[in-house]
């Protein structure tokens, strides 16, 4: 993390999920979630600048929209209506340079991620001195998962839709080699797709009627980290009965040495967890992959 006076530059982590499990739903459309989330070390980087007025929103290296309709910027939107009584003349120009390396609609949190950085640049450039829960109220207001990337913890135990966090414990012992075969999906498809279907599938219908399943792996996540046995996404069903790659692609993970295979959030992306005895096999195999999906990186789950 950079600072000058009139200048920030930040990274924006991904993500991937752990665990998922959809939990409910709600009467405007969310879904109640339990989900432990994991800080991963594959970057965007988020540059903001002081400018007199208003927002500039570049995006060099990517074909993202650089108007209301990308996250960063409504990010800056709102910090701006937040701060214009606290600030004096109320100025809270900003220019925002992103630079994408985290796949788009990915299930790997990018948009978050990026929204995050900016609400935490912008605290830093005009010296708000927000609290980390007031920044997270105006993150909710973006999406259920930039609280989190707000947050400085590197893993969490999320409930609620996403936004009440919870101690959870680092993955720790293994590389993550990520993989996103290139096609992106829309994480609303993927729940009207899950609510569509879940009344034919009891194993999913009874986590709804089981809380106490979500409350023994809060509480066990609490003390240790997960194992690879552990990884469960509901929403995995979902996308990959449309996407038979991502089935294929789990397969090739686990045939290369990955002690688990799974698809991130909403997905499309997989990610296999590597032990360390397995090194190098995860640099070869991330080294195959990465010939036909440029989207692969051989990560580490962030400590701290």
């Amino acid at each position: 993390m950079g600072l000058s006076q009139n200048r920030v530059s930040l990274l924006a982590p991904a993500k991937v999920n752990l665990y998922l499990r959809v939990t409910g739903r709600r009467e405007d459309g969310y879904h109640y979630l339990a989900t432990l989330m994991q800080k991963i070390s594959l970057y965007d980087r988020v540059e903001l600048e002081k400018i007199p007025a208003g927002i500039q929103l570049h995006c060099p290296d990517s074909d993202l929209p650089a108007d209301e309709t990308n996250l960063a910027f409504r990010a800056a939107r709102i910090f701006q209506q937040k701060m214009q009584d606290r600030l004096r003349g109320g100025r809270t120009g900003v220019a925002i340079t992103l630079y994408k390396s985290i796949p788009a609609a990915a299930g790997l949190g990018g948009g978050s991620s990026d929204a995050a950085a900016v609400l935490l640049g912008l605290d830093q450039l005009y010296a708000t001195a927000c609290p980390e829960s007031e920044l997270r109220a105006m993150g909710l207001l973006l999406g259920a998962d930039v609280p989190f990337f707000i947050a400085r913890q590197p893993v969490v135990w999320a409930t609620g839709i996403g936004e009440k966090l919870h101690q959870a414990v680092p993955l720790s012992g293994f590389r993550i080699l990520v993989v996103n075969p290139g096609f992106s999906v829309s994480t609303q498809w993927v729940y009207e797709k899950f609510a569509l279907t879940v009344g034919q599938n009891i194993n999913n219908l009874r986590y709804f009627d089981n809380p106490d399943a979500v409350g023994d792996a809060q509480r066990k996540f609490a003390g240790r980290a997960i194992r690879p046995g552990e990884l469960v996404n509901d929403l995995e069903q979902v996308t990959s009965s449309h996407y038979r790659e991502i089935d294929q692609l789990k397969m090739r993970l686990i045939h290369s040495g990955a002690a688990a295979a799974m698809m991130s959030g909403s997905g499309p992306t997989v990610f296999g967890l590597f032990g360390a005895g397995k090194a190098e096999k995860a640099a070869a195999c991330a080294q195959e992959l990465q010939r036909e999906y440029r989207g692969t990186f051989l990560v580490d789950p962030l400590q701290s």
